[in-house]
């Protein structure tokens, strides 16, 4: 199958960049939905999966193009999975990170026995807005939420995911390091073992 351009679902820059870089040895040019103006969809699914099917089709129907679009979050086991599919406007629509990290805290302020959580991250690819068979991969980051934030890297609640095995918050980790045992790198993995298969058809 020949693709010279694919959209990603997303303003992100830092998406876009990590996306150009895995497709480099395929010529395929990744452009944000911004480039095509492609308005944010409300993400009215009840999962993961449905949120990035939603943001997929919409911009693969705006552009004509085949599109990638991702929808993550964390899970939290004492607040029964919250903040989940609403992790980026957890303590409100125009909450930012700090805001929400904040709530969270709160929330969990009287736990102290259970404070396991995991990141998700669901990559959806459609080749056109009515791909009936979408790429569907995800990936999981299991950790947990310290009482206080730590260093000063990533985005979201990196500074409050405690990762055990490498003794240190999300926060804290390099790039490089990050990205191999992530939510977002594992998904990215499977996404690209899979889209080899199609591009190489």
């Amino acid at each position: 199958m020949s693709i010279k351009q694919i959209v990603l679902a997303t303003g992100n820059k830092g998406k876009v960049a990590e996306f150009s870089t895995l497709f480099d040895g395929f010529s395929i040019k990744v452009s944000p939905q911004s480039e095509f103006n492609v308005e944010e969809v409300p993400e009215t699914g009840t999962t993961f999966v449905e949120n990035a099917i939603i943001k997929a089709r919409n911009a693969a129907k705006v552009t004509g193009l085949p599109a990638i679009a991702d929808d993550s979050g964390l899970a939290v086991d004492a607040l029964g999975g919250a903040p989940g599919i609403y992790s980026a406007r957890y303590a409100g629509k125009s909450a930012n990170d700090n805001d929400n990290i904040n709530k969270l805290l709160g929330a969990l302020a009287n736990e102290t026995d259970n404070r396991k959580a995991r990141f998700l991250c669901v990559l959806v690819f459609m080749q056109h807005e009515l791909d009936p068979t979408p790429i569907i991969c995800q990936g999981e980051w299991h950790g947990e939420i310290s009482t206080t934030r730590q260093g000063v890297g990533g985005f979201g609640y990196d500074p409050v995911f405690w990762v055990p095995e490498q003794n240190c918050s999300a926060a804290e980790l390099d790039k490089n390091t990050k990205n191999s045992i992530s939510h977002r790198g594992k998904a990215l993995v499977q996404l690209m073992q899979r889209m080899k298969v199609v591009l190489t058809r």
